[in-house]
């Protein structure tokens, strides 16, 4: 399989984002035994010709970055905005969202979040029983838009906390022999 792991953090003082590149890394680092991969750090620059071949070359697109105010880094919107273009990710189809040219295609997000896991998943708090892809279905629906079918989202919760990095990694590693054999 073909795929291009995209790191989409963004660094503030306060958010440098070692736990992101550490997961970005071993993303790319275990896929790479198997399959054959690309990468792009945003942050560092990229070129949307260079991009937009990925894209049309990877069978799979997967996304590390942490979520921002519920949604993804601002660089990467940028990112999305220049790179998903109309007549290469979608065409204008009679039936609204069924235009996409990406048909056959895989993406997933491996997310960072601040918040616990029984933030999500306990009635009465913060989130109410709604999971990060809840929070994330406008990033599901613009790929969707564009053909591309999802794998399910890895999320690494309590990443302002202590984290167990080695734990985290172990259950990275399980999530994508599950989802890229």
């Amino acid at each position: 399989m073909k795929i291009l792991v995209i790191n989409g953090h963004k660094y503030y003082w306060y958010s440098t984002g070692k736990l992101n590149g550490t997961l970005f890394e071993e993303i790319v680092t275990t896929l790479s035994q198997d399959h054959e991969v690309k990468s792009t750090v945003v942050e560092m620059g990229y070129s949307c010709e260079e991009e937009i071949e990925k894209y049309i070359w990877a069978d799979a697109i997967i996304y590390q970055n942490p979520i921002n105010w519920y949604s993804v880094p601002w660089i990467l919107k940028k990112y999305y905005d220049e790179i998903f273009l109309k007549d290469i990710f979608f065409d204008s189809a009679q039936k609204y969202g069924e235009g996409g040219l990406f048909r056959g295609k895989k993406y997933m997000y491996s997310l960072t979040c601040g918040a616990r896991e029984s933030d999500f998943s306990e009635s009465g708090k913060f989130f109410d029983m709604r999971d990060v892809d809840d929070m994330y279905i406008a990033q599901h629906k613009m790929h969707q838009y564009c053909g591309m079918e999802k794998i399910q989202t890895f999320c690494l919760y309590n990443a302002t906390g202590r984290v167990d990095i080695e734990r985290e990694i172990n259950r990275l590693r399980f999530h994508l022999r599950k989802y890229f054999k």
